[in-house]
């Protein structure tokens, strides 16, 4: 057998070089390149490594790590988890500053592989700079806390170890059932220790997704359930998207008159104004899609994992007259809440049913019921996203109208991009998605910190769309490091910053519960006699290399979009907006009441609590 001496961190960069990926569109390298933060524990092995290679597999300096993988992230999902990166950092505080990240990407089933430098396998110079001592088991390590929140792990402490390791875990970053993080973590002796590796290990490996097609007998009795129904509905997750299956959806829906709500992951799978669409489902739903789920007598749920913002808890499905199937590529997924499942890849399992389904056709007067909500929706949406002033408690402008803003300054083809607070929930509801791949939020783990170093990613991605960020500003605080990134790598992105001084979302279900206003609103926390200051984010943002402008209502904000759009680089534009008020048409959602509180608001919330958890089946 032929053979080459190399350093294991050589081997393993020659072999993520080496993997490619059929997207159906052509033939591309699997990693587009490695977020990486040097320090100790990488610089000297895999830092070596990634230099010889920095042609075929590129390596990107961000500023913090956790921002990096969020980036990278955003990347995957952004190709709909065909196409990925690698993040490496040092042992120790780089290497946990990334453990949020792979929650994300674990809750969200996402594609990214996770490098942390480790301690020494040997143990000679125990303890190294940032190596924690756990005193019962001195194998462990921080990045132990990586296992939890990986859907691979493994510590490489010799270095023919990555010969049977790095296959596994590329095979679970492709998995469409149990697609997620994967972590190789890498002693750092071992890294720069040599080993002749068999040159067909190095070998051109070009990958293709599966799609499981569905088991006869599941197709059977889920046909059998939908040709006995009269008024089915269809709840799309982002299973539609990384199946590809956005088309088929839109051909069942047409040929059988079936109407789509979707999930947060799940928007975009069909336009926002099909006349089949009744937009988003669940507690940050419209009321549209929230009636239609209530008088189905079928509900499809076609690659959701079914959180409980989408079922409201499991108060909005569940109903004996209702069965809900599942058609959803996992296992663990296609038999929750007592569904009846249909185990398959999405593409695959849609065009199935519609072919064995025939001429068969909801009732006639369904598609007209969906038209009807519809409409009623929109005109809500067009009342709350005017630009004229609302009645707002502080006069400022609400996000709805922001968004209306931003979605009457963009292109159907741009990207928008979210993830914390209360802006998810208004763009579930009120973005109009005219592309399947323009919605880009993270509610899974509803990770604060994640928008502009989301937005990096995308548009790492999508170069050819302008991306627009929308993030509060408590978000904005949390991490704004990859902004600078985006200036240094020359990824323009748009940057909204909506200014409510606080953690507005939160302090509405702190009311909600009942709750005094406490701890989250600037004027409600422990500060100096003068207050909380009054942060300037657009001289923040010019700081960091961006081109910046702060504005004082709506019809600037729009004119100050325009001239973000004709600028070459990063842009970010921040007003002040209403932290109280947001839009209706969701569902409860359960959050804890004290059982015990002297509050009298407290215990009038507590009994309203008690009465909706009585509409959980269990």
């Amino acid at each position: 057998m032929a053979t080459i001496r190399l350093t294991m961190a050589q081997a393993l960069v020659r072999y993520l070089a080496a993997q490619k990926i059929d997207t159906g569109a052509g033939v591309y390298p699997l990693f587009e390149g490695v977020f990486g933060i040097f320090g100790h524990g990488n610089v000297a092995g895999l830092g070596e490594a990634l230099h010889a290679h920095r042609d075929r597999l590129p390596t990107f300096r961000a500023h913090n790590e956790q921002g990096m993988a969020h980036a990278a992230i955003a990347f995957a999902k952004a190709h709909r988890r065909q196409r990925m990166m690698a993040c490496t950092s040092s042992i120790g505080p780089g290497a946990t500053n990334m453990v949020t990240a792979a929650g994300l990407a674990h809750a969200n089933r996402l594609p990214v592989l996770f490098l942390p430098g480790d301690v020494f396998a040997n143990r000679t110079p125990d303890p190294v700079l940032q190596q924690v001592e756990h005193f019962g088991e001195p194998g462990v390590s921080v990045n132990d806390c990586f296992r939890p929140v990986s859907r691979y792990f493994d510590r490489i402490t010799r270095p023919e170890q990555i010969i049977t390791s790095l296959p596994v875990a590329i095979q679970t970053l492709l998995d469409p059932a149990d697609c997620g993080p994967a972590t190789i973590a890498l002693c750092q002796d071992v890294q720069a220790e040599a080993y002749d590796y068999p040159t067909a290990f190095f070998a051109e490996t070009v990958h293709r997704i599966r799609r499981p097609q569905p088991e006869p007998n599941e197709l059977a009795h889920v046909l059998g359930l939908i040709r006995a129904a009269k008024k089915p509905v269809i709840v799309a997750g982002g299973g539609v998207h990384y199946a590809r299956a956005a088309g088929a959806l839109t051909v069942f829906a047409e040929s059988h008159g079936i109407p789509v709500t979707e999930t947060q992951a799940g928007k975009g799978a069909l336009r926002w104004d099909h006349p089949l669409s009744a937009g988003a489902v669940g507690v940050t739903g419209t009321t549209a899609a929230n009636t239609l789920i209530a008088e189905a007598d079928l509900i499809l749920a076609v690659g959701t994992r079914l959180q409980d913002f989408t079922t409201a808890s499991r108060t909005l499905f569940g109903r004996v007259e209702a069965p809900l199937v599942q058609l959803n590529v996992g296992r663990f997924d296609a038999s929750k809440h007592q569904a009846v499942p249909l185990q398959s890849d999405a593409l695959a399992g849609l065009q199935a049913l519609t072919k064995a389904l025939g001429d068969w056709h909801s009732d006639d007067a369904w598609p007209v019921r969906v038209r009807l909500l519809a409409a009623e929706w929109q005109s809500y949406y067009d009342q709350v996203t005017a630009p004229e002033t609302t009645d707002s408690p502080t006069g400022l402008p609400s996000d709805a109208q922001v968004l209306g803003a931003v979605k009457r300054q963009s292109a159907p083809r741009d990207v928008v991009v979210c993830a914390a607070g209360g802006l998810p929930g208004e763009l579930h509801k009120l973005w109009r998605t005219d592309d399947p791949d323009a919605y880009h939020v993270e509610y899974g783990f509803s990770c604060m910190g994640y928008e502009i170093a989301g937005g990096l990613g995308v548009k790492m991605a999508h170069p050819d769309r302008d991306v627009f960020v929308v993030v509060g500003d408590g978000s904005y605080m949390m991490l704004n490091s990859e902004l600078a990134t985006s200036v240094m790598m020359g990824h323009k992105i748009i940057v909204v910053v909506l200014d409510n001084r606080g953690y507005g979302c939160i302090n509405r279900l702190q009311n909600a519960t009942g709750g005094a206003s406490f701890n989250n609103l600037l004027e409600d926390c422990y500060t100096v006699p003068d207050g909380a200051p009054k942060l300037d984010f657009a001289a923040h943002a010019r700081a960091l290399g961006a081109e910046a402008e702060r504005v004082e209502d709506i019809a600037q904000l729009e004119a100050a979009l325009q001239r973000a759009r004709s600028s070459d680089r990063s842009y970010v534009v921040t007003l002040d907006t209403d932290p109280y008020i947001t839009t209706d048409g969701g569902q409860w959602w359960d959050v804890a009441v004290p059982e015990v509180s002297d509050r009298n608001t407290v215990q009038q919330a507590r009994a309203g609590y008690q009465a909706s958890k009585g509409k959980q089946p269990y």
